[in-house]
């Protein structure tokens, strides 16, 4: 096992990973910019370093400053978190380069699965299904051209290396797609750097579906059960459940075991994420794999007892995986996550972000509060926007509605100029088609518009 990990994150993951060591008696050392000098990982890790000023280019993007902290500290191994660095082949290599573990797939598997061409066609070899559309990247418009009147409209055309909802892009007619494929390549060029973009079939009504999986250097691997994802807004996700009432027990083994097979097809190891859509008629297609925790992993540890960021490190360690198969099935319950954001959702989700002068979790059983804010914290503009994580946990998902609707009435969180996305949530965990499950992609959008509607009626 590791003596010392570097957390080479911030705010609410950068606690959730400190947590986790110091349960597994390793000392942890939390890296901070100017602006999160005050955080709450500072004050907990047994060791912090500064990395440079608030913007992330000069600290938490910037490669050398985390090298250099690690090795100063003597940390042998790192946790990348989510988002940042956590999908950076190159950062990987610069840390085994180094001497230092990165707790994560290796650089070339990271590539490979990092790569949303590259990974459909390796998918698709090892038996997972996929929408109608390419598994290499589309070079010229006559070939978009080609390729969607071969599918059919409407279509999707997405960054090779997007994530995050970015670089995605959907044609319903033939007109629009030269201009949305020219739009597409610039962003994928300026965000991700890479112009590089593919195009699949685009389902207009469908569920966000994502296998959590866990594989260790040893040839095992374990899925822990699937999350729905669906409510969303602009690819973002909002709220997640676990597991999806969608999916019977067979079709949970059937793809929990695919994309087990898919993954270790690859040499995957460490915590990563399969992303399906599931469609009305109750077929699952293969969108991509991130290979790093999420966000939303929250929800997947409540419904199998474990503990994902501890089985991560110690797979990284080299150890066997803890938990079997049969350990983890069947699924236990019914958890909801909803994200706490510091936005405005009566203002399109502008940023409102601020000084914390009440900031007073709720509790009760089976309510759990992932967050690194406190009162007099200053929630900073220069990063995301996430507050807290509330999660909950309840025999089925009635009840977990029940319990997440008593615990976000119960959240106080105000400060001057704050707003927070919690009435936002209410709203939507009243709504009888959420209350009923009947929740695709699309559901948010058409929220919105029933909200903006009434709204106007009224006035």
């Amino acid at each position: 096992m590791f003596d010392k990990v570097l957390i080479a994150n911030r705010g609410e993951i950068a606690l959730r990973v400190a947590r986790a060591c110091r349960e597994l008696g390793i000392k942890c050392v939390a890296v901070y910019s100017t602006a999160d000098a005050e955080s709450a990982v500072v004050k907990f890790a047994d060791e912090a370093v500064q990395i440079g000023p608030p913007a992330v280019g000069r600290s938490y993007l910037h490669i050398p400053s985390l090298i250099g902290a690690a090795l100063k500290t003597g940390a042998d191994a790192l946790h990348p978190g989510y988002g940042f660095l956590s999908e950076d082949p190159y950062f990987a290599e610069i840390c085994a380069d180094e001497g230092i573990t990165f707790i994560g797939p290796r650089p070339d598997v990271m590539e490979k699965v990092g790569d949303k061409a590259t990974a459909r066609q390796l998918m698709q070899e090892a038996g997972l299904p996929l929408l109608p559309g390419t598994v290499e990247p589309v070079n010229t418009i006559d070939e978009a051209h080609d390729i969607a009147g071969d599918i059919g409209y409407p279509v999707i055309i997405k960054a090779v290396a997007g994530g995050g909802g970015r670089g995605m892009s959907v044609v319903t007619q033939e007109e629009d797609l030269a201009r949305l494929y020219q739009t597409t390549r610039a962003t994928a060029q300026a965000v991700f750097k890479d112009s590089a973009v593919y195009i699949e079939r685009y389902l207009e009504t469908s569920r966000h579906t994502e296998i959590q999986l866990v594989c260790d250097p040893h040839g095992n691997g374990v899925y822990f059960g699937e999350r729905d994802c669906s409510v969303q807004r602009r690819h973002q996700k909002l709220i997640e459940e676990a597991p999806s009432i969608h999916l019977t027990e067979e079709t949970r083994r059937e793809v929990g075991e695919a994309a087990v097979r898919g993954a270790l097809s690859v040499g995957y190891t460490g915590a990563g994420t399969m992303e399906f859509l599931l469609d009305l008629d109750g077929n699952l297609y293969f969108m991509e794999m991130n290979a790093r925790i999420q966000v939303e992993h929250p929800v997947s540890e409540l419904v199998t007892d474990t503990d994902l960021i501890q089985e991560q490190i110690r797979v990284a360690a080299g150890e066997k995986l803890s938990r079997t198969q049969d350990d983890v099935l069947p699924l236990k319950g019914h958890a909801i996550e909803c994200r706490i954001n510091a936005e405005d959702p009566d203002n399109n989700f502008a940023p409102a972000a601020g000084k914390l002068d009440t900031y007073v979790p709720p509790g009760g059983p089976w309510t759990r509060v992932d967050s690194h804010c406190y009162p007099g914290w200053t929630i900073s503009p220069f990063y995301d926007s996430l507050i807290a994580k509330l999660i909950v946990w309840a025999p089925d998902r009635d009840k977990a509605i029940d319990r997440m609707i008593r615990a976000l009435q119960e959240f106080e969180i105000s400060g001057r100029g704050v707003k927070t996305t919690i009435p936002f949530h209410l709203r939507i965990l009243d709504h009888p088609q959420f209350r009923s499950g009947d929740v695709t992609t699309d559901f948010v959008e058409h929220f919105m518009s029933e909200e903006a509607a009434a709204a106007a009626a009224a006035s």
